[in-house]
């Protein structure tokens, strides 16, 4: 159906050695993971708006020579993709394994969020990151993928796509992109990330009124990419990326991740994990990929942390 045409429910039922009835019903199930399907009495079904499924020969291509640097798995449906590849490796999956999925029935974001995706309507995957180095390497982990999420967004896009701390991608203070990193290991032993993105490319209006905040997808930006070339896009940006993070730390990226920095000079208030407000004037980050916060008196401070939350304006 992904031919933008329509398809009768016999014949779809031919095709899949299934009932007329059973057809309607996984239409029906379609529908309620966000995919917009167009049924006319007397034709038949068909999906509106074309949707290019994630196909892994298809991202093996666009990577060329990289792909032997990968090794990308695509499921219809898991759990979440930072979960599947988490037990994966468990097991000891290598480093530069992929896990990408359609629809992910508990995807998580940052802070216990869920993370939504409509059907077809987004790009959800995992990636596997070993350091021999320890926890202590990969500090600014997150800001760095955001930064490679920016580079590869901002080649095909006339809107800018600006980041805020720690993993957020933003296009006009709306939400493109977020990024969730998982870490097990010692701290200066053998340790590895799983870093989950999900971005979003086209979302329909109800899956827009399911989100609490405002967001923006690739579609509306203009932007066609189709989501095979944009997965590859991505890790073979990503390789390029981590090249320098593992050399020179955050810090050999830290000035480019500040030049799209979206609150650079805002006020903006911290939300601790105590439940405790900062706030002060956003200057840039540190080093280690730190948040810095100047108060009313000019002095800066330093705050990391997965759990502290970001806000523009001083909301006292």
């Amino acid at each position: 159906m992904s031919d933008g045409e329509f398809h009768s429910g016999e014949a779809l039922g031919e095709a899949f050695q299934l009932s007329r009835g059973s057809v309607f019903n996984i239409l029906g199930q379609a529908e309620a993971l966000g995919l917009a399907v167009h049924a006319v009495r007397g034709k038949g079904y068909r999906i509106p708006a074309q949707v290019e499924w994630l196909d892994r020969s298809a991202v093996n291509a666009h990577l060329g020579l990289l792909a032997r640097s990968y090794d990308v798995a695509i499921h219809d449906s898991v759990e979440s993709t930072n979960s599947t590849l988490m037990q994966a490796a468990l097991q000891g999956a290598p480093n530069g394994s992929v896990v990408c999925a359609e629809h992910q029935q508990a995807g998580r974001g940052r802070r216990g969020r869920q993370w939504q995706a409509a059907l077809g309507g987004g790009l959800t995957f995992s990636i596997l990151s070993r350091f021999e180095a320890g926890l202590s390497s990969m500090a600014g982990l997150s800001l760095v993928m955001g930064l490679t999420i920016a580079r590869v967004v901002n080649r095909h896009s006339r809107h800018p796509a600006r980041l805020k701390w720690p993993n957020d991608v933003l296009v006009g203070y709306r939400k493109l992109a977020g990024i969730l990193v998982e870490v097990q290991g010692d701290m200066d032993g053998a340790a590895y990330a799983v870093i989950g993105i999900g971005i979003n490319v086209s979302l329909n209006a109800s899956q827009r009124e399911s989100i609490d905040q405002p967001v923006v997808d690739l579609a509306e930006m203009g932007v066609s990419l189709g989501r095979n070339q944009l997965l590859a896009e991505c890790l073979r940006e990503l390789d390029a990326v981590m090249a320098v993070f593992r050399e020179q730390g955050f810090a050999g990226l830290r000035q480019e991740w500040m030049d799209l920095d979206a609150y650079a000079g805002k006020e903006v208030s911290l939300l601790l994990p105590n439940t405790q407000a900062v706030h002060g004037v956003a200057a840039g980050v540190d080093d280690t990929g730190a948040f810095l916060l100047r108060d009313r008196e000019a002095n800066l401070k330093a705050y990391n942390g997965g759990e502290i939350s970001l806000r523009l304006g001083d909301r006292r």
